[in-house]
């Protein structure tokens, strides 16, 4: 089967082997040949098109690592029926039709990155609740999703289902997390979010005694232009180490809101190498953790003693277990 090839990317001097980072842009093509009539079978599928082209481009990849890479989400595929619904395709035995496009990434280091293992806290069928280890990501890139809580949950639920993600934590950050099973609860549970129509507390160890600061402490300035407001309560201070620990409450969802205000009143999160006093030497993850959730569930209802009102939303809260918050510990 024909194709039509793109390719671009960076290489070792050697082709075929220490390869980093590459991409390939391929389109099925085939001149005066319907797509019920092609016959040719040797590179109808995803698997065996990207093998012949690899071979082409003198980059060697096995049939194994071309596998791996694929279940990693480095494959996109493009429908010739439908150019705007470019998807990640897993499937490596995926007949191809006349005009479809592949697009694959391949990155060596993105690819050979560790999966943290999050934890399940609820499972509630439309949508359920994790808590994200430090390292993971919230949404993935084109080279991979691997290392996503969305594919995570994903393949670690009984009955696999499809994950969507509505909101997000920072890579350094940990913490809970909803992952919506259904396009239905993802609408709903992102509007929730936009709309601000939940309490999310976070706690967050910083350097210095705060405990004389105003309790709390509201901070009210824009982040990135757009409004913003955190609320911070002293929880406890630690001699030994200088630090504190702080309960924190945010009425938005700014991007880095939480450091940048913490920041802003001489209260650097411990491990913030962005926003904070944290060197590349710094030993300490990011301090920072999401640990409650509270919510009326736009999803599940409940009957309603009120005649009036024959069905209302249920209370959700969520609480991470003590031993996954932030610790005051001596420093080793």
């Amino acid at each position: 089967m024909p194709v039509n090839k793109t390719c671009s990317g960076l290489q070792d001097e050697s082709p075929t082997q220490n390869f980093k980072k590459f991409e390939w842009h391929i389109t099925v093509m085939e001149k005066g040949v319907t797509e019920k009539s092609v016959t040719d079978k040797e590179h109808d599928t995803a698997i065996s098109l990207l093998e012949s082209y690899g071979h082409a481009q003198n980059i060697l990849l096995s049939k194994a690592e071309l596998k791996q890479a694929i279940s990693k989400g480095a494959l996109w595929l493009t429908p010739a029926k439908n150019k705007k619904q470019t998807q990640r395709l897993r499937r490596v035995k995926k007949q191809l039709l006349i005009g479809d496009e592949l697009h694959f990434y391949f990155n060596s280091e993105v690819l050979s990155m560790p999966t943290p293992p999050a934890k399940l806290i609820e499972d509630l069928g439309d949508y359920s609740v994790w808590y994200k280890p430090y390292g993971m990501l919230s949404q993935g890139s084109k080279w991979s999703d691997h290392c996503t809580i969305a594919r995570f949950a994903q393949q670690n639920l009984p009955n696999e289902r499809p994950a969507f993600i509505v909101h997000r934590l920072d890579r350094a950050a940990t913490g809970l997390i909803l992952i919506a099973h259904s396009k239905k609860a993802a609408r709903a549970l992102s509007t929730m979010f936009e709309h601000h129509q939940l309490e999310k507390h976070y706690q967050i160890i910083v350097h210095g005694d705060h405990r004389k600061r105003p309790q709390p402490d509201i901070i009210d300035s824009d982040v990135d232009g757009k409004k913003a407001r955190s609320t911070f309560t002293c929880l406890a201070y630690d001699e030994v180490t200088e630090r504190s620990l702080i309960k924190v409450k945010i009425d938005s969802g700014r991007k880095h809101q939480i450091r940048i205000h913490a920041a802003s009143i001489a209260m650097p999160v411990v491990g913030d190498r962005l926003h904070g006093v944290a060197d590349a030497n710094e030993q300490c993850n990011l301090q920072l953790c999401a640990v409650s959730l509270r919510f009326n569930c736009p999803l599940a209802t409940e009957v309603s003693p009120e005649s009036d009102q024959p069905f209302i939303k249920q209370q959700r809260f969520f609480e991470l277990p003590e031993i996954l918050k932030p610790q005051l510990l001596p420093r080793l």
